[in-house]
């Protein structure tokens, strides 16, 4: 596989970030390793800022082309496969990846589109709503006497996984017969289901709370494809129409 063009689709993305200086580290560690694309998520500091241009350290570059964008749905528009930084264990989440075979897996899925690393904010991480939006969440192995990992620390263990991942996938290239949905799209089946269960009387909002996050984690561990997403669409439209 192609380093750069594996890297060139690897959107990192920060949410709520509280501190200047870890949006600086966060692009000097992205830029040692050939990671270029930077999304800020409602960073709660000033941006931009001398601060995270002084610790960029020359990955000036990484900062001047970073969007920053509302919300994290919209940080995650086009992309084919999102990981979740986090923690600690969520409920009803899909299965947890360590974070090297975790960059396998985005660097293996990097072939169909532009694939996403998010990370949360420095003290709360990643909200269960935020996690929930990505396929797959993600854990570094850090030691249980001692898991405090600085947000740029962070990025860069991630960013050295992923280079060493594209340097040597150790996994067979993912097949092109295929073509995995993107964000947008899911989340668009997800919001159809969601009217269609609602409007037949199988979903109740206020007395089935925890229902809707368990399909979601239902749908979430399977690679939704383009098509699996028009046929279960398809099949709720006709559904609508009875």
């Amino acid at each position: 596989m192609n380093l750069e063009g594996a890297l060139g689709r690897v959107r990192v993305v920060l949410s709520h970030t509280s501190h200047p200086g870890n949006i600086g580290a966060a692009a000097r560690a992205m830029k040692t390793m050939g990671l270029s694309e930077l999304v800020l998520v409602n960073p709660q500091c000033e941006f931009p800022d001398p601060v995270a241009l002084a610790r960029a350290a020359g990955a000036d570059d990484i900062l001047a082309a970073a969007r920053v964008v509302p919300t994290l749905a919209e940080a995650l528009e086009g992309v084919v496969f999102a990981a979740a930084m986090t923690a600690r264990r969520r409920e009803l989440a899909v299965p947890m990846q360590w974070a090297r075979g975790a960059a396998c897996e985005l660097v293996q899925m990097s072939a169909k589109g532009t694939v996403a690393l998010v990370f949360g904010n420095e003290t709360y991480g990643l909200s269960n709503d935020e996690v929930t939006l990505c396929h797959m969440p993600v854990k570094i192995p850090v030691s249980e006497t001692y898991s405090s990992l600085n947000l740029g620390a962070a990025v860069q263990v991630m960013s050295y996984e992923l280079r060493m991942a594209a340097l040597d996938p150790g996994l067979p290239p993912v097949g092109t017969e295929f073509e995995p949905a993107t964000h947008d799209e899911i989340e668009g089946f997800y919001a159809h289901l969601d009217r269609a269960i609602t409007a037949s009387g199988f979903f109740n909002p206020v007395s089935s709370k925890r229902l809707w996050p368990r399909l979601r984690r239902l749908f979430g561990r399977i690679r939704l494809e383009k098509d699996e997403i028009n046929i279960l669409r398809g099949m709720l439209s006709a559904f609508e129409k009875k």
